[in-house]
């Protein structure tokens, strides 16, 4: 089957921008797909590649490799992630503490309550108006996440990885097409002083191909690097976060000090099921993604969807219908499990998913879709999904020499988050992904706002292991609530139809929510549209910009891909 992602000639023109070789000589095209025999990193910028692969060869681990690709990440793609924000992390060490997983989702504030979203008759407040300046952001918990995995996994001291992100603060940098493109059609930036003058100087935004320094970073950075995350968390920074969020910010509301000292990054139990002859593994609670990765393939294994044409009608209906049961569940069930018991081993339990399997017919999709019960005995809780939005996020895979494999998605939530720089760095509006309403139907809402709660994701990071334990597969994306369904592709694609993992990634997305059939515009999926509406789906083609990064480790060697919708590439050796 011949894919045709890019068909459009808007997608056309902005692949051709993104294609050109960045400022450091790396061409972006040559390295959509890459090989190596000892370590490799895929991750979604030319320059936080470079920085990670050189830490690769300096004898770093992937933990370390992964904490300076993401400095340089808050650098050069501030619209996706950043220290102002937060992480999941999935890890498998090869020296014999085998699979960990990493919490730095970001908290609400102490003063947050569930009515945080509401206006002052008691209805949700629009999205835009929550999302922008100080009401949407939580505490940042990337910097503390990477400084617990890096305590427990690093190698080279944390100082050094810091130094390449410092060094091209300092020295600058030239703006990406993406970034540039995003800029220009950012109507709220403009209006807030600090970024303004970072990104919009002399009443402009910036432009591709402009040099773009930051010494007020530079100095963050170099603050965390001598002491700790606990220079971001303690002292000057944590003071200036919460002023700015409370009093300067646009639409301020209180964070304190205290607020930002309390942080704490968490290891969490992994979430992992069954799929063909692989274990599927990733992040469970406040993270619906690992559960439902698990849900809609563990579904799916009950098809032999391995025995079917990649992407076809069949497999297209049965990834949709698995995909609306899991969504379903993730609606009722799913939020910080340190708030609300989450039934998450019930939610992946074999039988469990043998009984959501039966719910579907193979020649028509379900009228309705509802969800199961999960192995509970009393759930009073209402079902609510959240408000779909927010597509500013990171992926990176990384393998290193001792053979240590993670897979890390950071995000600040929409393009440039709450739009509100402070100190080198833009802060996040995590807190829109709590359900605006902290009630239905008389029922109370899992995912409503709380102090100190995490608020649901659906971000993704996935590793995938063979029947003898070993490490096969590295995967995940950005695309806000789509993640879980660009990341179940890329697998179907490597495992379940044998595609090389560059073709796989830039095959055409097709994703349900729980609503419609979504399939990638502009691409060869377009003519199941009329098929799979006669089955009695509703089609919705849209624009779906993934960014999978992913490494598969055969019995060759790594192969590693870059999704070709965004400016990634892949490094080793």
């Amino acid at each position: 089957m011949i894919f045709q992602p890019y068909k459009t000639a808007l997608t056309i023109a902005l692949l051709a921008l993104s294609l050109s070789a960045c400022d450091d000589g790396i061409d972006i095209d040559a390295h959509r797909r890459g090989t190596a025999s000892d370590y490799m990193i895929a991750v979604a910028n030319p320059h936080a590649a470079q920085a990670g692969v050189n830490i690769l060869a300096n004898g770093g681990s992937a933990v370390d490799a992964a904490i300076a690709a993401e400095m340089v990440l808050t650098l050069v793609e501030p619209q996706s992630s950043g220290i102002g924000g937060g992480a999941f992390l999935v890890h498998f060490d090869a020296g014999g503490d085998g699979l960990q997983t990493y919490d730095g989702r970001e908290t609400a504030p102490s003063y947050v309550t569930g009515k945080h979203f509401l206006d002052t008759e008691g209805k949700p407040i629009q999205w835009p108006d929550a999302a922008f300046g100080g009401r949407g952001i939580g505490v940042p918990g990337l910097v503390r996440m990477l400084g617990l995995a890096h305590a427990q996994h690093g190698v080279l001291p944390w100082s050094k990885l810091f130094e390449p992100a410092i060094r091209l603060a300092e020295d600058g940098f030239q703006v990406s097409p993406r970034l540039a493109g995003l800029l220009a059609k950012d109507t709220e930036m403009p209006g807030v002083p600090t970024s303004a003058a970072y990104f919009y100087p002399n009443g402009r935004a910036l432009e591709a191909g402009d040099i773009l320094k930051n010494p007020a970073l530079a100095k963050t950075l170099r603050a965390i690097a001598d002491i700790g995350p606990a220079a971001f968390y303690t002292g000057p920074i944590a003071a200036e976060i919460a002023v700015l969020v409370s009093k300067n910010a646009p639409n301020p509301s209180p964070m304190s000090v205290a607020d930002i000292n309390d942080y704490q990054a968490k290891q969490r139990p992994a979430v992992c099921a069954a799929f063909m002859r692989y274990r599927v593994c990733g992040m469970g609670p406040p993270s619906s993604g690992g559960i439902l990765v698990a849900q809609i393939l563990g579904i799916l294994d009950h098809f032999e969807i391995e025995k079917m044409p990649p992407f076809s009608l069949q497999s297209v209906h049965l990834i949709a219908e698995a995909s609306r049961l899991a969504f379903a569940d993730r609606a009722l069930y799913v939020a910080d499990d340190d708030v609300v018991p989450v039934p998450t081993s019930g939610l992946v339990h074999p039988d469990y998913l043998t009984e959501r399997a039966r719910l579907i017919n193979k020649k028509q999709t379900m009228p309705t879709v509802t969800p199961g019960r999960a192995g509970q005995l009393v759930w009073d809780w209402s079902s609510a999904p959240d408000a779909l939005k927010g597509l500013s996020t990171t992926h990176m895979s990384v393998r290193d020499s001792y053979g240590n494999t993670l897979s890390m998605t950071a995000s600040i939530e929409r393009a440039f988050g709450a739009k509100v720089t402070t100190q080198g760095f833009l802060l996040n509006n995590q807190l829109t992904d709590f359900s605006f309403s902290p009630e239905k139907d008389g029922k109370p809402v899992a995912n409503a706002p709380g102090p100190g709660k995490r608020p649901r994701s659906t971000m993704s990071p996935t590793l995938v292991f063979d029947e003898t334990g070993k490490v096969v597969l590295a995967i995940d994306s950005p695309g806000g609530s789509r993640i879980a369904g660009y990341t179940v592709k890329a697998i179907l694609g490597v495992l379940a139809w044998d595609m090389d993992i560059a073709n796989a990634i830039a095959a055409p997305n097709v994703v349900s929510r729980g609503g419609p059939v979504e399939i990638e515009i502009g691409t060869s999926l377009e003519a199941l549209k009329p098929k799979l509406e006669a089955m009695g789906h509703t089609v919705s083609l849209r624009i779906m910009t993934s960014g999978l990064h992913g490494i598969h480790v055969t019995e060759n060697g790594l192969v590693g891909g870059a999704d070709p919708r965004r400016e990634g590439i892949v490094l080793g050796k």
